[in-house]
């Protein structure tokens, strides 16, 4: 991928392919640079294409990534926004070296960006990389348990655009705004409601139901979620890499339910 991913668009489109994807979209965070190449790295391998993203807002004081499909990428308004969404990362992620400096662990800014093509686009999961390549963890998830999560030496909290400006981002080029894996923030019920209500007032119309971080659980509960504010919903693996995400291209289930796919209503966006 072009920001958080270890697999090229052209690598991904092949490995979408050869598991059976029929309809794929490359949603890089915070980033569009990587559609044309995917797009057409999909026509190469005959698999129908949506234009994505995935974009970090903040929210109640939480992050909360809100997934844009069927856009256009040379959107000029989208690219701007999303360049200085991708400027804070930078100094972010000094400030998370150094209090991983503090606890004995030196030289991780130079070494997380060994693992990121766009200096801009550095983040949490590059560091994770680092601290397991030196062996100070198992694997990414226990580098997050123990370091870079609220609390930890590494954790750094960062202002991302606001939920208003992604969604208008996104519908202003032509595309739907989604909210990705709702049951992976940590929101009292009340706070959920309130993200719906106002993810909705701005014009965004899909909640992801079916995601590789939901539980089985959690399909039912997003699913009833999708009906009672009228969403559509999507089904996305959220696959990073072959060794670090919780389900490959194509291994989800269907949507459960009576639900309105986000592919029906973007059937008009989908490239051959």
């Amino acid at each position: 991928m072009v920001s958080d991913g270890t697999l090229t668009p052209e690598e991904l489109a092949a490995r979408a392919a050869a598991n059976g994807v029929e309809l794929w979209a490359l949603t890089d965070h915070d980033e569009v640079g990587g559609q044309h190449r995917a797009a057409a790295a999909a026509r190469a391998n005959g698999i129908r294409y949506l234009t994505g993203t995935e974009i970090s807002v903040t929210f109640a004081n939480e992050t909360v990534h809100i997934v844009g499909l069927g856009f256009d990428p040379d959107d000029a308004a989208m690219t701007q926004g999303l360049y200085d969404t991708r400027g804070g990362r930078g100094k972010r992620a000094q400030e998370m070296s150094e209090g991983l400096a503090r606890v004995g662990i030196h030289g991780a800014y130079e070494g997380a960006l060994r693992f990121v093509g766009n200096p801009e686009l550095i983040s949490r999961t590059h560091f994770a990389r680092f601290l397991v390549e030196q062996g100070h963890c198992r694997d990414t998830s226990e580098v997050f348990r123990k370091y870079l999560t609220e609390g930890k030496p590494g954790y750094v909290p960062h202002r991302w655009a606001s939920l208003k400006d992604a969604v208008h981002w996104i519908t202003a080029a032509k595309g739907m705004a989604i909210i990705a894996h709702p049951g992976r923030y940590k929101f009292t019920a009340n706070e959920e409601y309130a993200l719906f209500l106002e993810f909705k007032a701005h014009g965004g119309q899909a909640i992801e139901v079916v995601t590789g971080s939901h539980t089985t659980a959690e399909y039912v509960e997003y699913a009833d979620k999708a009906l009672e504010f009228d969403f559509a919903a999507s089904r996305g693996s959220d696959f990073h890499s072959p060794d670090e995400s919780h389900c490959d291209l194509g291994k989800l289930p269907p949507l459960p339910g009576a639900l309105t796919p986000v592919w029906e209503l973007l059937s008009h966006r989908i490239q051959q």
